[in-house]
């Protein structure tokens, strides 16, 4: 029972008010205190006591004072930083270390804006969102925590890839292969390969604007259009076909070498 003051009553007044529990589907209500803060507190508790025997019992994985006239080798980033070591592999510093962190933030940001869907305010299940759950899974797990691995356990000395079976080698040498697209197809001048690579990042993104529009009237309906604005769909088109894009470089990268779709003095993508 928690005691309030009674509106507009006389002083030192009093008046019980319980405390409501959810007692049916549709009574789904309660107060925050204490049916959320009291769980949420213990969980903190449990976690500290963990966190601290942890931290007690096991030693931190420090390695020897820093030496300036020593790098280690592989010398890599914090493990909150190796997904975007990992992607200078396979992109242009500028692309890797300006573009695709920029278009994270600004994805996440316009998520309020560009997300219409009033199913699943306040609660996430799959049946509801599940497009929007699949999306974030692929952003998140398949373009940042796989690229998290691998800079962990697959890259080694020199940031060649080492199989969890293959010995960490720092003598290893691997041979540059990478060209690029338009020299892998035959095209050796390089004002005509520019405007290749040019060319084929414009149908990337008109073929995958059409394709994506195609889909969601197949899903939606076309009225859902309409509803959610050019505008949003541009946007969540653009962040689409980046996410995509990202995710097929890379794999270019892999099977055919492929190292830039267009190179030119100013800018390589």
């Amino acid at each position: 029972m928690a005691m309030t003051a009674a509106p507009g009553g006389g002083a030192g007044e009093r008046v019980e008010v319980s405390i409501r529990k959810a007692i049916g589907p549709g009574d789904d209500k309660v107060h925050t205190w204490p049916h959320l803060v009291r769980p949420e507190f213990l969980c903190l508790v449990i976690v500290l006591i963990g966190m601290i025997i942890w931290s007690l019992t096991v030693d931190a994985p420090l390695e020897e004072p820093a030496n300036p006239s020593r790098t280690p080798n592989p010398s890599k980033a914090p493990w909150y930083f190796l997904g975007l070591q990992e992607m200078l592999v396979f992109f242009d510093p500028w692309h890797a270390g300006v573009v695709l962190p920029s278009l994270i933030i600004v994805g996440l940001m316009v998520i309020p804006y560009i997300d219409i869907n009033p199913a699943g305010n306040g609660y996430y299940c799959f049946e509801a969102r599940k497009w929007e759950i699949l999306t974030f899974f692929f952003g998140f797990h398949i373009l940042w925590v796989s690229l998290i691995v691998i800079g962990t356990l697959l890259r080694g000395p020199g940031w060649n890839w080492f199989w969890p079976w293959e010995h960490w080698d720092p003598h290893r040498v691997e041979a540059l292969t990478n060209v690029n697209l338009p020299y892998l197809l035959g095209i050796r001048d390089y004002f005509w390969s520019a405007i290749f690579g040019l060319v084929s990042i414009g149908l990337f993104f008109a073929v995958g604007a059409v394709a994506i529009y195609a889909w969601v009237v197949w899903l939606k309906g076309p009225d859902f259009i309409t509803h959610w604005g050019w505008a949003r769909f541009g946007l969540t088109t653009f962040l689409m076909l980046n996410m995509i894009a990202t995710f097929v470089k890379m794999v270019m990268r892999h099977l055919f070498n492929i190292k830039y779709i267009m190179e030119t003095p100013w800018i390589n993508i």
